[in-house]
């Protein structure tokens, strides 16, 4: 992976690109005149990411572009401005002040439903364990501009990891953390998903496996949740209880801990 900007950066974009690069210890490309299709060539990258004024965007060769937005959860974070429910955080039981790990970050949407509705007391933490994606959450979150001051606000409070869960909650003392939340990539995708679809090439791909889930509940004081597709094996496999909700596509499963 190669790190850049658009033609013509701001100096601060530059200065900003150049120090993810060595943060990241990946190599900091000016983009010059260059198109991205000929910078990528001549780097040999097999992707860039592109450090932009308010945005940040993955391109690989041969796929479409991925840029950070928070995409539904923006749309929900919205509700929840206006005093609506959430079902995810129906089915965590967060109440705000909670602490949060979301072990598979993704885009960041449910870390940022997280974040928002636990106000400045909460701690949300969210893991990535592929780089790419985590360059491009942790650059994004911290200078997306949304337009709304109090969504931009729960993004900067959200501490970005570049960790493998496992290796993460192995870690972490007994009963540490309120919540801790898995949305693991579909094995078989919705067939409307097409806001995933460009994320599915850099995210990690592999099942949940039942010692992460057995961490995960060593590490929690109130729940695990774990988002997965409506009537899927895996609550049962991964002991959940299904919590299903009509209408809709997905579920998540809980497990509470009783302390």
């Amino acid at each position: 992976m190669i790190i850049t900007t658009g033609d013509r950066p701001l100096t601060e974009v530059a200065e900003r690109a150049e120090r993810l690069a060595k943060q990241l210890g990946v190599p900091y490309v000016p983009r010059g005149n260059q198109s991205m299709s000929k910078l990528l060539t001549r780097c040999g990258g097999e992707e860039a990411l592109v450090v932009l004024l308010h945005s940040v965007r993955l391109l690989r060769p041969g796929r479409p572009q991925l840029q950070f937005h928070p995409s539904m959860g923006f749309v929900r974070a919205k509700r929840i401005l206006k005093g609506e429910c959430d079902p995810l955080l129906e089915a965590a039981g967060m109440v705000p002040g909670d602490s949060v790990l979301d072990c598979t970050a993704g885009l960041g949407a449910d870390a940022l439903l997280f974040a928002l509705h636990g106000g400045e007391q909460s701690r949300v933490t969210a893991l990535e364990s592929s780089l790419p994606l985590y360059a491009l959450l942790a650059e994004g979150m911290a200078h997306y501009d949304s337009g709304i001051s109090e969504v931009d606000a729960a993004l900067r409070r959200i501490n970005i990891v570049h960790s493998d869960h496992m290796d993460y909650l192995r870690k972490l003392p007994d009963h540490s953390v309120d919540i801790v939340y898995f949305d693991p990539m579909f094995r078989e995708p919705l067939e409307d998903s097409s806001g995933i679809s460009p994320l599915r090439p850099y995210a990690n791909s592999d099942s949940l496996s039942p010692e992460s889930v057995t961490e995960a509940v060593r590490a929690a004081r109130k729940a695990v949740v774990l988002k997965e597709k409506r009537g899927s094996g895996e609550f049962s496999r991964l002991g959940f209880a299904e919590q299903l909700r009509p209408g809709t596509k997905t579920s998540y499963g809980v497990i509470t801990i009783d302390q």
